[in-house]
């Protein structure tokens, strides 16, 4: 090798690194100008009665949100019941059962399909199966918006995820492990859910967040399942009060009031994601620590 050429070398590598910090540094300066804004336009509108009142109507000032925040919780813990335990198991399936199978690869290939969908077709999908009127002969079901098809939809949205971050979990224990549960007599299923599990728990618990994290911003699902309402939840058939469909009313409203308070709606759930974030990042360092 010349030292020409390896000067070139050099000097293109440089290049490479001063890019991608310079490409680092742009989304590290867009992301602060967003969390600026949100902390700066919300603060004001976070007290106490934002947290424990219901909105007032419209062109009136005070009142807060919570029954959209309550609704909330409801529907993202909802969704987390139907899709994590879907998606475990599905995870599960291709990492331990179904490595050699030839209907692994077709599930694998499905998963990262239903990843790409746009959260919208998932909403519109849901409302045509849910909330939309069905008639079959004398039975009949749907017909009007609940926070069960919004968790439906938020479940739909957080299945492949909770999927391939399980299977990627699993696949990372090594085989030693299976090999002498296995060799002490144990089943497969008990040698997966006591040992494997077991060593994989901090990375399943990292996929599950980062699963809750990535459907708790959402709002156009819930426009086509759980809509809103400005009154508190009555059960869970019903039209559902929620953080993300309210930002979205009052943020193209004309009253300054609701303005404001959809900054402060809009950082509460920043705040909660980047919580959730943060939390599944040090699940998966202390993991690698203790590997």
């Amino acid at each position: 090798m010349t030292g020409k050429s390896l000067a070139w070398r050099r000097t293109k590598d440089s290049a490479v690194k001063a890019l991608a910090v310079a490409a680092a540094l742009v989304g590290l300066f867009f992301l602060g100008w967003i969390l600026w804004e949100v902390v700066a336009r919300g603060i004001g509108a976070l007290d106490w009665a934002f947290f424990t009142e219901l909105p007032k109507p419209p062109g009136q000032t005070g009142g807060g949100l919570a029954n959209a925040i309550v609704g909330t919780l409801v529907i993202t813990g909802l969704a987390a019941l139907m899709g994590v335990p879907v998606g475990m198991l599905a995870g599960v399936y291709l990492a331990e059962f179904g490595r050699e199978s030839r209907f692994a690869p077709a599930v694998r290939f499905l998963s990262n399909v239903l990843m790409g969908i746009p959260s919208i077709v998932v909403g519109v999908f849901v409302y045509a199966l849910l909330v939309m009127q069905h008639r079959m002969g004398f039975l009949s079901w749907g017909g009007h918006f609940s926070a069960y098809a919004g968790a439906m939809a938020l479940a739909i949205i957080m299945l492949p995820l909770v999927a391939r971050t399980t299977e990627d979990m699993l696949n990372l224990v090594p085989n030693a492990l299976r090999e002498s549960a296995l060799a002490l007599g144990a089943p497969r299923w008990r040698a997966t859910l006591g040992v494997v599990f077991r060593s994989a728990k901090s990375g399943l618990l990292t996929g599950v967040l980062l699963g809750i994290a990535r459907v708790s911003g959402e709002t156009a699902p819930l426009l086509f399942t759980a809509l809103n309402s400005p009154y508190w939840m009555r059960g869970l058939s019903d039209p559902t009060a929620n953080l993300t469909v309210t930002i979205f009313n009052y943020a193209m409203s004309p009253y300054p009031d609701w303005q404001q308070k959809a900054w402060g709606a809009s950082l509460v759930i920043t705040a909660g994601v980047l919580l959730m974030t943060i939390a599944a990042r040090l699940i998966l360092r202390k993991r690698i620590q203790w590997s």
